[in-house]
């Protein structure tokens, strides 16, 4: 096939146009046409260019009778009494890769029983604005990858279902009897992390030929929100000693220093505020600040390396379900564990010791997104502002080159212990690499490779 080439905007925009409408007319045919009707069309679709010349062939007589089964079927969906309630109950979060059931509790307003009832979740469609479009175009243009119109709108419809999240079935309801509620477990599979929105309840009944399905679209707007995928790990104990914290946060009971105190003393020159103890102040009529203990305790580091060329790779996304699974299962009752990584700015997120749970590290991992507009000096100048607090440090990288080079050096010099571990997209890419406690993961090996650690 040629290679296509798209130089002027005019021509990207009807194509943008045409792949909009040509994505509409496939959702509603998918959605309103049973498999048996989805074989009709394709034989009307033959039996017209076949039946072409009526003198040649008698394939137009197929072709009326086709048309004559589609027209009843569909003229069969008017007559669909359309009046239900639906109550959804719907958890919090899922996992990327894992079944979600749920419970959906169906009420039947009319005075017959309804049989042969399908339903179906509708997920919002993003609406992708035509500069976005044209980024799709030119990322894959850059990789010499743009061979055909099809291969194109491949693409298109990738990115829809990367932003939509999550896949949904049609699944098929007893019969409902009249005035009566009745309860079915649903099911949604997450693909993608990050936020899913349900827009509503399709309610989907045959005709008897069972070709085209009468539809009810039944508003019910709700969110939920999909966790990254998780790799089960070994029993990893981290070296590292106790080392000094400020402000006995291992006390605290969220983040910052908390209000125990050792002792009572003067007030002297330098002092910060928020140490003054304004009620001995008020008693003896000089300022009294509080001296408080330093806490020694492990703190370990996780640090994401987000710095990506595209703003969604499988590379990435696997890099995020690996720090997911140390966030989940590291263990923090004793410990702290510093999540950072950059996004739209410099993040580091603490959990441990009353400072935060797994679950909340995994909400904020749920929504990290590739930094493509800076350097990764400004991840290493977040680590190195909190060297001397570490124990120990947990890197994740997604490639390597001297900036990578650069940080694990620099804690290696403070003597710092690491496990690193570097995606690839096979075991020879970083073959040649000799570091300590480095640690390969090849995309189609991750769990083999986490479970040798």
């Amino acid at each position: 096939m040629p290679k296509w080439s798209f130089h002027l905007s005019e021509e990207m925009k009807v194509l943008y146009r045409l792949f909009c409408f040509g994505y509409n007319i496939q959702q509603w045919i998918f959605k309103r046409f049973t498999p048996f009707g989805l074989g009709i069309l394709i034989c009307l679709f033959v039996a017209v260019i076949i039946g072409l010349d009526t003198k040649q062939t008698m394939a137009y007589q197929v072709f009326m009778f086709l048309l004559a089964i589609l027209l009843i079927a569909i003229a069969f969906s008017f007559f669909f009494k359309k009046n239900f309630t639906v109550q959804r109950s719907l958890p919090s979060f899922a996992t990327v890769g894992v079944k979600l059931a749920y419970r959906l509790t169906i009420f039947n307003k009319t005075s017959k029983i309804q049989r042969e009832i399908r339903f179906i979740e509708e997920i919002h469609n993003p609406r992708f604005s035509f500069k976005e479009f044209k980024r799709i175009i030119q990322q894959n243009h850059q990789k010499g990858s743009i061979n055909s119109l099809i291969y194109i709108y491949s693409k298109w419809l990738k990115a829809i279902a990367l932003e939509r999240k999550a896949e949904v079935k049609a699944i098929a309801i007893s019969p409902l009897k009249p005035k009566t509620e009745t309860i079915i477990r649903g099911e949604i599979t997450p693909t993608h992390r990050g936020v899913v929105r349900l827009t509503g309840i399709n309610i989907l009944c045959p005709d008897p030929f069972n070709v085209f399905h009468a539809l009810k679209f039944i508003n019910l707007p709700q969110s939920l929100l999909v966790l990254p995928r998780r790799y089960q790990l070994p029993v990893i104990n981290l070296p590292g000693s106790r080392m000094s914290q400020s402000g006995s946060v291992s006390l605290a009971s969220s983040v910052g220093d908390s209000e125990e105190f050792v002792s009572l003393r003067d007030y002297r020159p330098g002092d910060p505020l928020r140490r003054i103890h304004w009620k001995s102040w008020a008693k003896i009529g000089k300022p009294v600040v509080r001296e408080e203990q330093s806490e020694y305790f492990v703190r370990h580091a996780l640090i994401l390396d987000t710095f990506g060329t595209q703003s969604e790779s499988t590379i990435l996304e696997e890099a995020i379900s690996v720090a997911a699974s140390f966030a989940c299962d590291f263990h923090t009752q004793e410990s702290l564990l510093d999540l950072m990584f950059v996004g739209l700015e410099s993040y580091c997120f603490t959990s441990g010791r009353g400072l935060g749970n797994s679950e909340q590290m995994l909400e904020i991992l749920a929504s990290v997104r590739a930094c493509q507009d800076k350097s990764f000096d400004y991840l290493t100048a977040m680590v190195t502002e909190r060297l001397s607090a570490l124990s120990g440090c947990i890197c994740v990288l997604i490639t390597w080159d001297e900036a990578r080079e650069k940080l694990i050096r620099q804690l290696q010099q403070f003597n710092i212990p690491l496990l690193i571990l570097l995606l690839a997209e096979s075991e020879q890419e970083y073959g040649q690499l000799n570091l300590e406690n480095l640690h390969i993961l090849p995309l189609d090996k991750i769990q083999e490779t986490l479970l040798a650690i």
